[in-house]
């Protein structure tokens, strides 16, 4: 199950997000060559990823930053571009260009230290932009609680779209961030669940002067917990599946 847009137009161009979605796209296809060599694939990730061992030894802290633009694979990088582009838009045209880009690099760089407070000494090199985008999540949470996401369910042959508020997709999926941070053992290497928890509260806090300078609990009356926009309409396209009648 996972989100494949919104409803909730922006009333701007994002030209940040698109800036970012081009910048973690190119600097993919420069090294995407090296896919299949995991030892150039390796140098690169020591050069440039965060290693939480030599943060901790208070060594190469720009990976903190660089991590964010560097991803393990295609689905990867496609799943955080498809994030980035549902959750992003809205948040920068609220916050505006320059506020929302310096709230994503802020939201990554929390993130990255969440991953390295939850294993110090991992020699596991951690890259992504899934951290940065979890803050933009807890942002939107926090601002767009009612906005509608549509959502696509996959079980095994069958699939179905339907919308859901904002809410229940963005704490069900902070949730499983949470559940597995606790549950599963990632020294060897995986997801790094934390980076996305300590992004996405990351988010949440900075986002929530804003929240109150609106007026708090007030903005979402006003706004009824959606973006002040007229809400998109998507004509959803029958399933070629074949409906089968029980027979008596």
């Amino acid at each position: 199950m996972f989100p494949i847009r919104d409803h909730n137009p922006s009333g701007r161009t994002a030209y940040v997000v698109y800036a970012l979605m081009a910048l973690n796209i190119g600097i993919f296809l420069m090294y995407a060559p090296m896919l299949d060599e995991p030892y150039r694939l390796g140098a690169v990730f020591r050069d440039w990823a965060l290693i939480p061992r030599e943060i901790s030894n208070g060594n190469a802290p720009l990976g903190l930053f660089t991590s964010m633009f560097l991803h393990g694979g295609w689905m990867h990088l496609a799943g955080n571009m498809l994030f980035l582009w549902i959750f992003g838009d809205n948040l920068e045209d609220l916050m505006g260009h320059v506020g929302f880009a310096l709230f994503y690099t802020l939201c990554g760089l929390a993130a990255g230290l969440a991953q390295v407070v939850s294993d110090p000494y991992s020699a596991v090199p951690t890259v992504g932009a899934s951290g940065a985008i979890a803050g933009v999540m807890g942002g939107y949470l926090l601002l767009f609680p009612k906005a509608r996401v549509d959502v696509i369910f996959i079980f095994i042959i069958f699939f179905k779209i339907f919308p859901l508020p904002a809410w229940i997709m963005l704490g069900l999926w902070f949730a499983l961030q949470l559940f597995s941070g606790v549950l599963v053992d990632t020294s060897g290497g995986g997801v790094a669940y934390w980076a996305h928890a300590g992004g996405f509260i990351a988010g949440l806090i900075f986002t929530l002067p804003i929240w109150i300078r609106r007026g708090g609990p007030a903005f979402w009356q006003r706004t009824h917990g959606a973006p002040p926009h007229p809400e998109a309409k998507y004509k959803l396209s029958p399933s070629t599946i074949p409906s089968v009648t029980r027979r008596k």
